[in-house]
């Protein structure tokens, strides 16, 4: 992360949801134990500037729960804490994720006057029966409604989606995509399913009721999804949930969940792009192809695998790369 990218996250998990979603732990995901006090606050953003280099002003950013929808005043603390910091030019601006349905005029005309610069929706998706079997209690118009609220007050937009939800089929998420891409978001978030112990959607798991959303099946839709999302210029800030302990050591019983999931997507990527310069005339042959510089270990794939599928599905007899001063993302086959 650049400095000036840099952020320092202060978790409210599960404060002002009024749902309980099938998939959520926010405790799990975050890593936070309990919602954060304004002292918290004040706390985080001491710490994270003394981890910081000087001269580095980073955002502040509430994650968890659904900021907007807790109780006003708890708001007022929790965004007043952070206030100085902001005024004094410690922090460049403050960001917080909440729900489409927690979103009015009342509300951005608060954030504003406090200084948010970045609302983050949850929308996960734009299919009106996976929000319903997710049990999310808001709709696809609700997220519609909310994201030209907050573009029309001058907020910076992120939207945020999941791929593998009860109900859901790739195209349903491509779809969810697209219907993104005409809400002229500032970025995205794509975070395929984690089945997250002691959650329902961890029950109905265990009960055979649903499938798991596996690494490879987000990994190829997600590769999808970052090629729509790049040909819109809409940048993809995260990709899979961020690695946590909990997680990690048996919080996150099955589903998507892979600590370089973004590394795996990339290379999958480069390999749909490697794959469209092949045919079965080549094989028993060598292929040489030229990438972008620092892109070499992408394009090779984790643990080499992009070679050995080229190779399998060709009948190539070796894969190399070389570095070449061309875009990222690109692939040029080159004759030795």
């Amino acid at each position: 992360m650049t400095p000036r990218r840099s952020v320092i996250p202060v978790f409210v998990p599960h404060l002002g949801c009024p749902h309980q979603c099938v998939f959520c732990d926010q405790r799990r995901i975050s890593g936070a134990l309990r919602p954060a006090r304004p002292e918290d606050v004040a706390r985080a953003v001491e710490e994270g500037l003394a981890r910081l280099k000087p001269g580095t002003c980073p955002a502040l950013a509430f994650y968890g729960g659904s900021f907007t929808a807790i109780p006003l005043e708890e708001q007022k603390a929790l965004l007043g804490a952070a206030r100085p910091y902001l005024e004094a030019g410690k922090i460049r601006e403050l960001r917080l994720s909440t729900r489409p349905d927690a979103i009015d005029g009342d509300i951005l005309a608060l954030l504003k006057a406090y200084g948010v610069r970045t609302v983050e929706l949850g929308v996960q998706s734009m299919d009106g029966e996976v929000l319903r079997l997710s049990r999310r209690g808001h709709t696809p118009e609700d997220a519609v409604r909310a994201a030209k609220a907050v573009k029309d007050a001058g907020f910076e937009l992120i939207l945020q989606m999941m791929t593998g939800l009860p109900g859901d089929t790739p195209e349903k998420s491509l779809e969810t995509a697209r219907r993104f891409v005409e809400l002229r978001p500032d970025g995205v978030r794509i975070y395929p399913t984690v089945v997250i112990r002691d959650t329902p959607l961890y029950d109905l798991w265990r009960a055979g009721a649903y499938r798991e959303h596996t690494v490879e099946e987000a990994t190829e839709l997600c590769a999808a999804l970052c090629d729509i999302f790049d040909g819109a210029g809409i940048p993809v800030i995260r990709l899979g949930l961020n690695p946590t302990d909990e997680l990690t050591h048996g919080g996150a019983a099955a589903g998507a969940y892979h600590p370089a999931l973004g590394e795996l997507v990339l290379a999958r990527r480069y390999l749909a792009r490697e794959r469209a310069l092949l045919s079965e005339e080549d094989g028993g042959r060598e292929i040489l192809f030229a990438v972008s510089p620092g892109r070499i270990s992408a394009a090779t794939g984790q643990k080499r695998d992009n070679i050995r599928i080229l190779q399998r599905e060709f009948a190539l007899s070796g894969v190399r790369f070389v570095q070449r001063n061309i875009p990222d993302l690109t692939v040029e086959r080159v004759t030795p």
